[in-house]
């Protein structure tokens, strides 16, 4: 060969040699930017150097890669898909994408080839078997469009690519191209179209289950280069702004951050906004997302917060009530708002949660906490505005002390609404006091109903007699009907908080056809009382007769009443037939007592309860319990009494809720075991109502109230009582006469 071919040949070697270099050095660079979702290149450097030192962070990563090392000793499990919410097929599949995620982060901080090799053996299964799923065969039996493969529901396929898609990120350097090219054909990019393409109901509509898949097929978008899906995540299928993540924030919260569902599915819904919201800064910071409708997301983690009580939510409609702050959906909420705000205030709820997440948003929270930097939460009385513009009536909270006043005036909350429109529940020391069912659901328990809501969910928790407010005539509000409900909501008429008086009303009349009511609802503190007192006054007015039941549901035992019961001893009976009340037993009746009817409690706590209440001739008290008609004891066993009007066109209900008294059965210790309300005055005088409250060697107190709906705030509202004249402006005025 001459020298001429060997220099030629040289050359072209060269060449090639350089370009296929240039060519690896290209595809070295791309993987090294991965991860690029929640967590970062640069997320990964600071959190290696973290774990080299003593602190929060060490421990937890010490902590869970101690617990994904035994799973990695047990053989992997990909069953076929047979089994609804809590069965054994559904349970495995949710716990391998969680264990896939976090051995995807304990590799990229340990740089162990073996978890990136179990997260890609992993989906190597999942992508065998996915392509030829048919729809889950425990699937809803009405309706295919909520269906999945992997699980009974769409949804929990959505959450389940919410974590393996992270976890994809976090392994793609140690990936050839050929296996990139199996998992990506054989399962993320099926299921990603499963979920937009193949779901579309679900994927353009409003609510929290297309959350988590544009949540899913968003960041699947971003990792595999396909930025039409980012944008259908975004916008929509069509992109027309009709549906997607932004129209989601749009419509779903309230300008405060409050979720239409309320504080439970607020929890819920939490994670895939700020996952996703996460994800779009760290791959399109120039959308300024966590700037989007003026902080949209960052404030809904606020208000996430701000919906509970002891640590648990408020549980309003479909809520299960063990849930609470510590979370992990508002574990990821806390980091990643305290990383973009630096809020001092956050801390002490991370604090509280007492766990780190292994992101850099994480290492950013163990790091402050290491240095002590946190700071009381404010936590403070306020109305959370209801609807997309916040005109759609509202959650009020009130707080005092130890004390929880909820106020519940909000819109319907789509299919997870209560019929329950100006209900309300009472935290003290700790405690429900006055509660609230929430659902009737075993999560995840298959042997109760597959871990589905129950069927008494629809005929009793979400029945407006299962709650603290108005029935008439036995029937639930709106005819227990959602999608009327959804077209109405109440007018929510003020909320203020001064001179010791926290208090808000509210007005309904559209529940029922004919009948208008108004509610006030008043935490009222004074320097006399042992404890803040709340004063409900709800008025009825219709042009005709009907019965009236305001039920009132507490928590403890009833300890004395000035009424006297007419107890079913021997057998019980359904109190009604239908609309929840077939789910209540009878099992006392009562006159009320004139003029004021009192019933007392004692609660877990320690503390006693009375409630007072104006009597008329006619009223009749029911004292009930959950559990007829209940052949399966799917429902919990608690109590409730009935404050019933049995024929009435206008009525007014108007009680005190007092705190009082110690029990301590250690110390055989007793006092202040009877209520100290010593009367209860109201008439009506034109548009304002006068309420007198006089305790027992305590304060004498007249609340004035003008919940007119023809309303002048500039005029001066005039009332003689007792032959001496007050006025005021507004809607309310509190007049202290103890002196006098």
């Amino acid at each position: 060969m001459n020298k001429s071919l060997l220099s030629a040949i040289s050359v072209i070697v060269i060449f090639i040699c350089n370009s296929f270099g240039t060519a690896v050095a290209a595809e070295q660079q791309a993987v090294k930017q991965h991860p690029s979702l929640v967590i970062t290149a640069q997320d990964v450097v600071d959190m290696r150097s973290e774990i080299a030192r003593d602190g929060r962070f060490k421990k937890e990563f010490q902590d869970k890669k101690s617990q994904l090392d035994s799973k990695l000793a047990l053989p992997k499990q990909v069953p076929v898909p047979r089994d609804s919410g809590g069965g054994f097929t559904h349970e495995v599949h949710k716990n391998n994408a969680q264990s896939m995620y976090d051995a995807a982060i304990i590799y990229q901080l340990t740089r162990e080839e073996k978890y990136a090799n179990y997260v890609r053996d992993m989906l190597f299964l999942y992508a065998d078997m996915y392509p030829g799923l048919p729809l889950h065969p425990q699937r809803k039996t009405d309706s295919v469009i909520s269906a999945g493969k992997l699980f009974w529901q769409n949804l929990n396929e959505s959450v389940w690519l919410v974590y393996v898609i992270q976890a994809y990120d976090a392994i793609l350097p140690a990936l050839t191209t050929s296996e990139r090219k199996t998992i990506e054909t054989g399962i993320l990019r099926p299921v990603a179209l499963f979920l937009s393409e193949g779901s579309p109901h679900t994927f353009n509509t409003i609510h929290n289950h297309a959350t988590w898949a544009t949540c899913a097929v968003g960041m699947t978008g971003y990792v595999l280069n396909e930025p039409e899906w980012v944008e259908q995540a975004l916008y929509g299928s069509d992109k027309s702004g009709k549906g997607g993540f932004l129209r989601q924030l749009d419509e779903l919260f309230s300008p405060q951050g409050y979720y239409n569902e309320g504080p439970y599915y607020q929890r819920y819904a939490l994670l895939p906004f700020v996952t996703f919201a996460k994800a779009i800064a760290v791959n399109e910071p120039q959308r300024n997302i966590f700037s989007y409708r003026d902080g949209i997301v960052l404030k809904a983690v606020n208000t996430t917060i701000q919906l509970s009580y002891n640590n648990l939510f408020l549980p309003i409609n479909d809520a299960i009530k063990d849930k609470g702050l510590n979370t992990i959906e508002l574990v990821n909420g806390v980091a990643i708002a305290y990383s973009v705000t630096k809020d001092a205030g956050l801390l002490s709820i991370a604090k509280q949660q007492d766990k780190v997440i292994l992101t850099g948003d994480g290492l950013r929270i163990a790091q402050a906490l290491d240095q002590h930097l946190e700071q009381p939460y404010p936590f403070t009385s306020m109305v959370f505005q209801d609807g997309a513009k916040g005109d759609e009536g509202g959650l009020v909270v009130m707080r005092e002390k130890d004390q929880a006043l909820v106020f519940k005036a909000t819109a319907q909350g789509m299919g997870h609404g209560h019929f329950d429109k100006l209900n309300w529940l009472f935290y003290d020391k700790g405690a429900e006091i006055v509660s609230d069912y929430g659902s009737a659901r075993f999560l995840n328990v298959e042997a109760k109903f597959g871990g589905r809501y129950l069927p008494e969910n629809d005929t009793y928790a979400s029945q407006t007699i299962a709650h603290n407010t108005l029935v008439v005539d036995e029937t639930s509000h709106f005819n227990g009907d959602t999608s009327v409900g959804n077209e109405n909501h109440p007018d929510l008429l003020y909320f203020a908080n001064k001179d010791g008086l926290k208090i808000s009303a509210a007005r309904v009349d559209n529940a029922y056809s004919d009948v208008e009511f108004v509610r006030t609802m008043a935490q009222i503190h004074h320097k006399q009382l042992a404890h803040p007192v709340v004063l409900d006054v709800l008025t009825v007015h219709s042009n005709n007769v009907h019965q009236l039941d305001l039920p009132l549901h507490y928590k403890g035992h009833l300890m004395d009443t000035n009424v006297a019961l007419d107890t079913a001893t021997q057998r019980l009976a359904p109190l009604g037939k239908k609309n929840g009340y077939e789910h209540l037993w009878l099992k006392a009746t009562a006159k009320a007592a004139m003029p004021v009817s009192q019933i007392t409690w004692l609660h877990d706590n320690g503390r006693f309860y009375s409630l007072s209440t104006i009597s008329r001739a006619d009223m009749k008290i029911l004292f009930t319990q959950i559990g007829a008609n209940d052949p399966l004891f799917n429902l919990r066993t608690e109590n409730a009494f009935i404050l019933r009007i049995p024929s009435a066109k206008q009525a007014a209900f108007v009680s005190v809720l007092e705190p009082h008294g110690e029990y301590n059965p250690v110390s055989e210790l007793t006092f202040t075991a009877n209520s100290q309300v010593k009367n209860i005055t109201h008439q009506q005088v034109g548009d304002i109502d006068q309420v007198s409250l006089e305790f027992i060697n305590g304060p004498k107190l007249l609340l004035l109230l003008n919940n007119a709906k023809a309303f002048d705030e500039k005029k001066l509202n005039k009332v003689k009582i007792g032959g001496k004249q007050y006025s005021f402006r507004g809607r309310f005025h509190l007049i202290d006469l103890t002196d006098n």
